[in-house]
């Protein structure tokens, strides 16, 4: 039984009232996590300390396929941190599968094997193809059969991954490992001649907790309501690593793979992040920034320029505190990989002032706005439980569309988490949108919410604002908190474009 259908089987659903037995019982499945806010009790969990490793084990890139490929979702094992651990993986010996690099424009042939012992499908994050290939939670493949995903890629340049999406169990299986990237080139980047070939780093950040026999995956109630963290930051499969670099551009291409931990990145040198990209690719204009937050299922193309450290220096990749991450985020700085520079080298790059052409969506073009109240579980000091994480009141259903939108309209979506305590990342399937503003909080777009995105975060206190132009990709698709705990225990609604 998933825990969301427990909570509304036990009367905990919108509405319903605890008695003292089951507040006995909730409490101690939070663990003792519970935190206290102003009106009463608020479900979410403590945060979980990042333990640091000694930076002593070269950083491992995945292998490279093209669009034509084959995938096996597979009960595997992983070197970890110097030991072998059972995992899950899209390929033998790894908990990350091959990186497919495709083009614009080519058809797409990639055959997926079950070899789990349950249920499990691919859903091409950051992909706008059509929806009987996008990895639907229902579109699911059983254990020991195959399904072949066969799409054109028409889109943009960008940094786009995969994963599992089966309802009720995406948390656990992206968890123990099945995730991958899929880069998409074209002709507008390659112009640009950007750093390429060694000098072209992608960069998966996951955490995880470990234990000599694999990877635990437990969460408590608390744990369900902030998200479940580990104390162990990996980076492309492998705890704290390292790798070498000469003293020149590089092209840093990072998704946040973890399940619910959002990252404050920066540099230990405090030197420049570029930004040239996000979800969607090119930004129109570099920006630069110190540090930059990033949720999960968020991607950044970064340049960093090691042109004034001298030989032998160790600069390091790390995530800042941060203010306004609910009860289990941002209240630790740790490093998460380290630079070491090995070779003195001239370097002839200049970074574009120009990147990309993206125009922008007036708001004046939407013909719809809709808006979606982001609840929270809560226990008041009456002791009426409201419900699990919701949207508009409502945790997903499969038999039910919750918005109809018209093929290649526009629309205004507005995220409110204005009365929320925890951080939300909100994913659409199918589209690509632009971010219009943000309102509370922050109060502010950030300097990667600029060009076109997937998924955007929205912190407690704020409302976020965003312009979808619809395709004609007619279906069924899902839109969701990408904090999986949360999209797992319903954070999750249906669309149908017709």
């Amino acid at each position: 039984m998933k825990r969301r259908e427990f909570i509304k089987n036990t009367g905990l659903g919108a509405g319903g009232i605890l008695t003292v037995g089951s507040v006995a019982t909730i409490l101690a499945a939070c663990n003792k996590n519970n935190m206290m806010n102003g009106n009463g009790m608020n479900m979410g969990g403590q945060a979980v300390p990042v333990t640091e490793g000694d930076f002593s084990r070269l950083l491992p890139v995945p292998n490279t396929v093209t669009g034509t490929a084959a995938l096996t979702a597979q009960a595997t094992t992983a070197n970890i941190n110097g030991s072998n651990i059972s995992v899950l993986g899209y390929q033998a010996n790894g908990i990350l599968g091959p990186t497919i690099r495709a083009n614009s424009g080519i058809n797409t042939n990639i055959n997926f094997q079950n070899s789990l012992s349950e249920k499990t499908n691919i859903h091409w994050h950051g992909l706008k193809i059509p929806a009987n290939m996008d990895g639907h939670p229902e579109a699911l493949v059983n254990p020991g059969s195959s399904f072949n995903y066969q799409f054109n890629i028409n889109q943009r340049a960008g940094l786009n991954w995969y994963h599992p999406h089966p309802d009720g169990a995406t948390a656990r299986q992206a968890f123990q490992g099945l995730a991958g990237l899929f880069i998409i080139n074209d002709a507008e980047e390659a112009a640009l001649n950007l750093p390429s070939g060694i000098y072209e780093i992608p960069l998966v950040i996951q955490d995880k907790r470990l234990t000599s026999s694999g990877i635990t995956y437990n969460p408590s109630m608390g744990e369900v309501m902030s998200g479940y963290m580990g104390e162990t930051i990996i980076v492309n499969g492998e705890a704290s690593p390292y790798t070498e670099v000469a003293t020149k551009f590089y092209r840093l291409r990072i998704l946040n793979g973890s399940n619910a931990r959002i990252y404050n990145l920066a540099l230990s040198n405090n030197a420049d992040l570029i930004i040239i990209g996000n979800d969607g690719g090119l930004l129109k204009n570099p920006v630069s920034a110190k540090n930059i937050l990033l949720a999960p299922g968020e991607r950044l193309d970064v340049l960093v320029n090691f042109a004034g450290a001298t030989l032998g220096a160790q600069i390091f990749l790390e995530s800042r505190m941060y203010d306004n991450g609910g009860t289990s985020q941002g209240k630790q700085g740790f490093k998460i990989m380290k630079f070491k520079v090995t070779q003195t080298v001239s370097d002839s790059f200049i970074v574009p002032a120009s990147l990309s052409a993206v125009n922008t969506i007036p708001a004046s073009s939407s013909s719809k706005t809709r808006n979606f109240v982001i609840n929270a579980m809560q226990m008041t000091s009456g002791m009426n439980m409201t419900g699990i994480h919701r949207i508009n009141d409502k945790t997903y259903d499969k038999n039910r569309i919750d918005e109809t939108v018209a093929a290649n309209a526009t629309e205004i979506w507005v995220f409110d988490n204005s009365q929320g305590d925890e951080p939300h990342p909100m994913h659409l399937h199918g589209v690509h949108f632009q971010v219009l503003e943000r309102n509370g909080g922050r109060a502010q777009l950030t300097a990667s919410e600029s060009g076109w995105k997937d998924t955007v975060l929205v912190m407690p206190r704020e409302t976020v604002k965003i312009i979808i132009p619809f395709s004609t990709l007619a279906g069924v698709f899902v839109f969701h908190c990408h904090n999986l705990e949360h999209e797992d225990d319903g954070m999750m609604l249906q669309y149908q474009l017709t």
